[in-house]
């Protein structure tokens, strides 16, 4: 799988970890950076990283900042993205069976190496139900961001 990957200076300890992971499952990643622990906004990366998700360039996208709040409010201004804010497994999976959430964010100053490439394992490893209320609610998403 192509992933998206992208953080602010207060993710990319984080998200150098999860590319090392994503990289060890055999996922191809693109960086959009952040390259290094130099201030900076978050808005830049995660956009770029959530276009290329919305674009079919990449399948998936992970985002990270301190508290991931920020990058995934920008992610969700993309058309074609539905970003989900993650702190743990359940919702990791609920939100790619019922939501078909193709983006995810993590708070780099909240979630440790450990339990955040548990919760991309479960995000990227979770197929979307395809039931039809899911899809229905799916597609009014859809209607309303047109």
């Amino acid at each position: 799988m192509k992933i998206a990957i992208a953080s602010d200076h207060g993710g990319y300890d984080l998200k150098e970890a999860i590319k090392a992971h994503l990289k060890a499952r055999g996922d191809e990643v693109e960086d959009f950076g952040t390259d290094d622990k130099k201030s900076c906004d978050y808005p830049d990366f995660g956009a770029a990283a959530a276009r290329a998700v919305a674009d079919g360039k990449c399948e998936r996208g992970i985002l990270v900042c301190t508290t991931g709040i920020g990058i995934s409010i920008v992610a969700n201004k993309i058309k074609g993205v539905r970003c989900a804010l993650l702190s743990e497994t359940t919702s990791a999976r609920l939100t790619r069976e019922h939501n078909d959430a193709n983006v995810m964010a993590l708070g780099g100053g909240f979630t440790g190496p450990l339990l955040a490439c548990e919760i991309v394992d479960v995000f990227l490893d979770t197929p979307f139900s395809g039931e039809e209320k899911h899809v229905r609610r799916v597609n009014k998403i859809k209607e309303i961001e047109s």
